[in-house]
């Protein structure tokens, strides 16, 4: 449910195109350009100079910040960060005027964040509260809760909601408050109140 309940916000200089979705409180800046069929979320941020196709969905509380394109077959869901010129493809074999019969689906889990400049291969998943480095190109699906960095994107750390680093092998409290166990394979659990 919007936290605003206000309709949505269409800068004079972007264009979103009828038959695109936009929910309540999102706001949609300069130079931005929505095609038609695409589904925008609730309190979104879809800053300057952004571009969203038409096969995409993006659910509620996302920002993409500046210079971010997105492509069919795009899947983000609820509070997601993509930073600045972040790039996204969607054809692992692009050929000039040649198109596949479909995308392949990349979706970024809830609460992930992907750096600034980072790459996005298509057909992988972004786990839930996971974050890519800036600059990081992502080649493969990355689990939640994982920070990755580099070229390929490689395992850094395991990281909390709130982006701070966790130390593997204890029962930890973050400095947010959450407190995490670790599950037989080594990635991190949290731990709820019962």
């Amino acid at each position: 449910m919007s936290t605003t309940g206000k309709p949505p916000f269409i800068h004079s200089h972007a264009l979103v195109e009828p038959g695109a979705s936009l929910g309540h409180g999102t706001r949609v800046w300069a130079f931005a350009h929505v095609l038609p069929g695409a589904v925008i979320g609730e309190d979104c941020n879809i800053c300057d100079h952004t571009f969203v196709e038409n096969d995409v969905r993006i659910g509620h509380r996302v920002t993409l910040k500046c210079g971010v394109h997105v492509w069919d077959g795009l899947r983000i869901e609820d509070d997601v960060f993509v930073g600045p010129s972040a790039v996204f493809t969607n054809d692992l074999r692009p050929r000039s005027k040649q198109y596949p019969e479909q995308f392949p689906e990349t979706w970024l889990r809830r609460g992930c964040s992907i750096g600034a400049g980072a790459i996005i291969l298509p057909g992988i998943e972004i786990g839930a509260w996971a974050m890519v480095g800036a600059g990081a190109v992502v080649t493969r699906s990355v689990p939640a809760h994982a920070l990755v960095i580099g070229n390929p994107a490689r395992f850094r750390s395991w990281v909390c909601r709130c982006g701070t680093k966790l130390e593997p092998g204890q029962v930890s409290p973050c400095s947010c408050g959450r407190k995490w166990n670790w599950s037989a394979d080594g990635a991190p659990a949290e731990v709820t109140s019962s």
